[in-house]
């Protein structure tokens, strides 16, 4: 008994110390890391960049502020591995990445570049107007934030046209309702979403119709006072617009059959 028991013993330390020395060599490798210079993480992670690489640089660059936090080149493996995961595809983890660049470093001369490629992020992801529009409304948002934190830079004038691009879209959105309301004589409803576009999106494309849809469903409601006075509004605002026009010849009940064919696109066709 005492033989045996002295044999597992034996085995049982044996098998520590096996542990213990393959401990060893793990630490061994993660120390020969801890001492690479952050010279050399960097250029790694370039080098990767350049290769397109680009989730591979995400970790390298991570790598650099992990091993080196107070290095000067820190501050700009954040902002890489950003960029990193944006070229990707990776753009949750870009706007993680960037939330916490600009909050650890809100003053540095890459904090707006950082907000910008935050805004990019979501902008890319929109979808067309069918669907749903969350990433248009943050994308709006964080264009919105470009343009007021730095409008005398290069992203702010890049942010206004991409802002005006996704207030055209989310108005076409809401056009999109408002006419699927009309071909369903909902109009009180589609009355609502045609006003939030003239209200909300007033510097976009879709305004002109839609003040004429409103002029629209309320003749169909037989509210003509309140027709009357979008028609007027729309001719003062857009007096050479077609939609004017169809306003104009709607209020007098001289629209003819072909006219009003032509203001009814395929969502306003009523089956």
């Amino acid at each position: 008994m005492k033989d045996s028991c002295r044999f597992r013993f034996v085995l049982i330390a044996s098998a520590l110390l096996l542990l213990a020395g393959c401990g060893d060599e793990v630490d061994e490798d993660k120390l020969a890391q801890k001492n690479e210079s952050v010279d050399v993480l960097y250029n790694r992670a370039y080098g990767l960049m350049q290769e397109r690489d680009y989730k591979q640089a995400v970790e390298a660059f991570e790598e650099v502020e992990r091993q080196h936090p107070y290095s000067p080149w820190a501050a700009q493996s954040q902002v890489m591995a950003g960029y990193a995961a944006y070229l990707a595809g990776e753009y949750e983890d870009a706007v993680v990445i960037f939330d916490r660049f600009v909050k650890l470093h809100p003053t540095s001369k890459s904090t707006p570049y950082a907000y910008y490629l935050k805004a990019m992020s979501y902008y890319i992801q929109i979808t067309d107007v069918g669907r749903d529009q969350k990433m248009t409304e943050l994308a709006r948002q964080s264009l919105k934030d470009v343009i007021a934190r730095y409008p005398n830079t290069e992203y702010a004038q890049d942010a206004k046209l991409k802002y005006d691009l996704t207030s055209d879209h989310l108005a076409g959105k809401e056009m999109e309702i408002g006419r699927y309301y009309l071909t369903r004589k909902q109009y009180v409803a589609a009355i609502n979403r045609f006003k939030y576009v003239v209200d909300n999106y007033q510097t976009t494309s879709h305004v002109p119709e839609a003040m004429h849809r409103v002029v629209e469903a309320y003749l169909l409601l037989g509210v003509t006072d309140q027709a009357k006075k979008y028609a007027a509004v729309l001719g003062y605002n857009y007096p050479g617009s077609e939609w004017y026009g169809y306003s104009y010849k709607m209020m007098e009940g001289n629209l003819s059959p072909e006219e009003k064919e032509s203001t009814f696109d395929k969502y306003l066709k009523v089956l």
